[in-house]
């Protein structure tokens, strides 16, 4: 076989996705084709158009160091640098949590939910990592403003370059807090606060996919204990911070919605749905204040 031929597209292909298989890595001929669009700066019509082209040598060494750092269970994502959410490009680290296809239906609640509204809303995002939430909710809002609070400046630095990708930055603010509590309750009144807050319950951190478990910020997955206790803090602090008929949207964990549900008092909150998402899991929480 010639040097050619064993560094053509589609054998490299081959065998990284057998690398990627042998290590247990889900749809492994689909990482790898996304492995080598990410070395060679070429989609993936490209790869498939050109199956016979091939890889300079220095690209083939990069594309094995990147196979099998995937391989040893590092995210696509963080190797990559990019995640799609919303129809918009992110760029994820290590830092923040990869965006989820579920949030996008928190998205779309809150679009929902805005749409019923005359005047310019403000909206606040509790833990926005990516600045995802956020982002995609200016982007698709040209009135709206917004707040994003995080712990970590390191994620509120993230959330700031995809601001300024998508060129809402004018429009976001972004806070370090501690939850809400960096905010004044007495100047800040909300249309909406969105979360997709940390609710993994601590003992079901052991069943997570290595990926996630190993690799996705600790502080972004669980608040430790049952997984409630930011989604406690929420549903508690929330009201002093919006004004009358705001909402408050929150992602939860799969079998969270029973609990939840028990938090919400009638008083001051009405429940308006706990909403399902493809998989028919009860995922977003949307309440509003009386």
């Amino acid at each position: 076989m010639s040097e050619q031929e064993s560094f053509s597209i589609a054998r490299l292909i081959a065998e990284a996705a057998q690398v990627l298989a042998r290590a247990g890595v889900p749809e492994a001929r689909r990482e790898a084709m996304s492995l080598i669009e990410y070395t060679i700066a070429r989609d993936r019509t490209f790869l498939i158009t050109h199956p016979e082209d091939a890889l300079a040598p220095s690209a083939v060494r990069r594309l094995r160091e990147l196979v099998e750092r995937r391989a040893a269970g590092k995210p696509l994502q963080y190797i990559t640098g990019h995640q799609e959410f919303y129809g918009l490009d992110f760029e994820v680290t290590p830092d923040v949590l990869i965006p989820r296809p579920e949030t996008e239906l928190l998205v779309e609640t809150a679009l929902e939910l805005l749409d019923e509204t005359n005047n310019a809303p403000l909206v606040c995002d509790v833990g926005t990592g990516s600045g995802c939430i956020p982002v995609a909710l200016l982007h698709e809002e040209a009135k709206a403003r917004a707040i994003g609070l995080d712990i970590s400046m390191t994620a509120l630095r993230v959330a700031a370059r995809n601001a300024a990708r998508h060129n809402v930055r004018a429009r976001l603010t972004l806070l370090a807090s501690d939850c809400l509590s960096a905010l004044d309750s007495r100047a800040a009144r909300f249309t909406m606060i969105v979360s997709n807050p940390p609710y993994v319950a601590e003992a079901a951190l052991a069943g997570l996919q290595r990926e996630v478990r190993e690799h996705e910020p600790r502080v972004a997955l669980t608040p430790g204990g049952d997984g409630l206790r930011i989604i406690r803090r929420l549903v508690a602090d929330a009201p002093r911070f919006l004004e009358v008929g705001g909402h408050l949207l929150m992602e939860i964990g799969f079998d969270q919605h029973e609990a939840v549900r028990r938090l919400v008092d009638p008083q001051v909150w009405q429940l308006l749905d706990i909403h399902k998402d493809l998989q028919g899991i009860p995922r977003i929480v949307a309440l509003r204040k009386k």
